[in-house]
């Protein structure tokens, strides 16, 4: 039976640590817990799913504030941990100041950029998010009877715009007349742990016209979600696969596949390459979520639609502008 060893909290003495024989892998979580049902779980997920394949155990923790980003960082690197895999743009800085000093381990960090000719241990991933937004901003688009959608960001940050400004040009290419309402939560880390905050925006958003919603805000989309069910419109879930939480109200999920990035840097253990690795939806690391809980809501030519749309954008032929390359959005604004 695979033993997982879960540390609550980063700030545990190195004495936690003591005994580790052998290089395991470890997962530090970002802010919003491990089992937020979209980012962070994804992470999880793809950690658990590594260690039921290969009977392999893995340490996991989560932290609570900024500071312990750094301790716990070097607290596992001194343990022997290897490979470490963090999720989150916030750890880049704090594996740039640790990496150095343990040059024999690997640090991955999903979401986050370090400069890898100053870092040769470190692996940065990063994602095609836009281009999953995309998809999901057709659907929306084509699915929308009142002509106006909503998009509710988390911490109000140019990852989160890039999702945001995605979605509002796939919805112009289903319906160029309709109105995308662009919303953030915050411009702290609270941000993504507010479902009360998530919900209120979401209630006005529906007073504007907005009937289908799509959240990208770590754990403050639940609240999102669970407004659009009760408020009798549509959703669009994250990262994870949401639909399962509200069937018949979430029309679709955009997906992340942090799972994946997790279980194949924990697979490949201390031998990971690293670098810079970019997940589009080329190489299935952004797509859109199907299953039994949204059938009823998506008709076939909607599929179709946004399947031509997908190949299009594979092949090179349809580009998805990404609010990270110039920080602007020609689609709506924020």
């Amino acid at each position: 039976m695979t033993l997982m060893k879960t540390l609550y909290g980063a700030a545990a003495s190195l004495a936690l640590f003591a005994g580790v024989a052998t290089a395991e892998p470890a997962l530090i979580y970002d802010l919003g817990g491990k089992f937020d049902k979209s980012f962070n779980e994804a992470a999880f997920n793809g950690a658990t799913k590594w260690a039921s394949e290969t009977g392999g155990t893995f340490k996991d923790l989560e932290i609570t504030v900024e500071a312990q980003r750094e301790q716990a960082l070097r607290q596992l690197a001194g343990a022997g941990f290897n490979p470490i895999v963090t999720t989150g743009f916030g750890m880049s800085d704090p594996i740039a100041a640790v990496a150095p000093d343990f040059p024999d381990v690997k640090f991955v960090t999903i979401d986050g950029y370090v400069d890898p000719a100053a870092h040769p241990n470190v692996l940065s991933v990063g994602f095609a998010e836009h281009e999953g937004s995309y998809l999901v901003g057709m659907m929306a688009g084509m699915k929308s009877t009142t002509g106006t959608v909503g998009f509710i960001g988390g911490m109000d940050i140019p990852l989160i715009r890039k999702f945001g400004c995605g979605y509002a040009q796939g919805v112009m290419a289903a319906k160029a007349d309709a109105k995308v309402i662009l919303n953030m939560t915050g411009t702290d880390p609270s941000a993504w742990n507010n479902p009360t905050k998530g919900a209120e925006i979401a209630q006005a958003q529906k007073s504007q016209g907005a009937d289908v919603i799509f959240a990208a805000a770590g754990g403050t989309g639940m609240g999102v979600l669970q407004s659009a069910k009760d408020q009798g419109i549509l959703s669009i879930g994250v990262d994870s696969n949401q639909n399962y939480l509200f069937p018949g109200s979430v029309l679709t999920s955009m997906l992340k596949r942090v799972d994946v990035a997790v279980f194949d840097a924990m697979t490949a253990g201390a031998d990971l390459e690293t670098g810079v690795q970019a997940l589009d939806l080329a190489s299935d690391g952004v797509g859109y979520a199907m299953d039994e809980n949204n059938a009823s809501l998506v008709t076939p030519e909607m599929v179709a639609a946004v399947d031509a749309a997908a190949a299009k954008i594979k092949s090179g032929e349809l580009v998805v502008h990404n609010y990270m390359s110039d920080n602007t959005c020609p689609s709506a604004q924020f």
